[in-house]
């Protein structure tokens, strides 16, 4: 259980105020793609919400990687539930081939989610309030 309190923790670096978000959010940064967040249910101790890239294709637009996380506010934990197209991101695919053939599915997706997730915060990527007060 402690890779899922860690991205819990990191989730929420990522998105301070996820307790009390709703609806779609964009983070911005240069030198990455636009990150893009949708929460998607919410309950009193869970919400569900969606990370993903949005990347331009001949028919529309494709989102990858398509995650879905389930956060448990009073557990204090955060697990990808469904992960679509993990394949365009260069970092993600290696990572994702890499775990797969030591760990399950699951246990593989939360840990890449897991390096997602510091790799968004090198980058720079928030969610915040003030983040997106200073991108104004």
């Amino acid at each position: 259980m402690a890779l899922y309190e860690a991205n819990y923790i990191k989730l929420f670096q990522l998105v301070p105020e996820l307790d009390s978000r709703d609806g779609a959010h964009v983070s911005c940064v240069s030198g990455d793609s636009d990150l893009h967040l949708q929460i998607e249910k919410r309950s009193k101790y869970t919400c569900e919400l969606r990370l993903t890239y949005l990347f331009p294709e001949d028919d529309g637009v494709i989102a990858d990687p398509d995650l879905v996380v389930r956060v448990y506010f009073d557990a204090r934990m955060a697990e990808v539930t469904s992960w679509i197209n993990a394949e365009r991101h260069e970092l993600l695919r290696y990572l994702s081939r890499q775990l797969q053939r030591e760990l399950g599915i699951c246990w593989s997706r939360n840990i890449v989610f897991s390096k997602w997730l510091e790799y968004l915060h090198d980058k720079g990527h928030s969610f915040s309030s003030a983040a997106a007060r200073n991108a104004l």
